[in-house]
């Protein structure tokens, strides 16, 4: 008996703000974030007949197309973006970054820029894709218990950062 795939819309609906806030915590740069989401759905929808659910979850999938693409976007250019919170709340922009005008977001953004692109990726895999353990360990190779740890380690340096930077505490690290 044949698997039947949802139809790639529905993937698309149920997916957009997982991959969007994946690729967003990676580059921290809105309009970078829109190019390569748009790619991602563009390759998952020519590739999609090749999709095969026995191997990985639908997000999985999108997770690796995204990280594959982001990848790609890097390779590119010689330099890897980073944005200052100043610049892109500078003022007239406000409006279109709705995201950031929340002081929590402004925070925690803080912190991101302190990490390196492959820690807010990891992050990112736990709260911007939802992934569990298990999903994580199998894109990177490692079992469950080494996930768990990398990101006991990962929200400790959080802490630190936040401590450091008198970042307040209503993140909850």
């Amino acid at each position: 008996m044949e698997n039947k795939k949802p139809d790639f819309e529905q993937v698309y609906l149920e997916n957009y703000s997982y991959v969007y806030n994946y690729v967003f915590m990676r580059l921290l740069h809105r309009e970078n974030t829109e190019d390569i989401v748009s790619t991602v759905f563009t390759k998952a929808m020519t590739h999609y007949d090749s999709y095969d659910s026995s191997r990985s979850g639908i997000r999985t999938w999108l997770c690796n197309i995204a990280r594959n693409t982001i990848t790609d976007f890097y390779r590119l250019r010689a330099n890897q973006p980073h944005a200052d919170i100043d610049e892109i709340m500078e003022p007239g922009t406000e409006d279109e970054y709705d995201l950031l005008k929340e002081s929590i977001n402004q925070q925690l953004y803080r912190i991101l820029q302190h990490l390196s692109p492959q820690e807010r990726e990891f992050l990112n895999l736990r709260y911007g894709m939802q992934l569990g353990n298990d999903e994580i360990g199998e894109i990177y190779h490692i079992n469950s218990k080494a996930v768990s740890e990398r990101y006991r380690r990962l929200l400790k340096k959080c802490r630190d950062i936040a401590e450091k930077y008198n970042i307040r505490e209503e993140l909850e690290l």
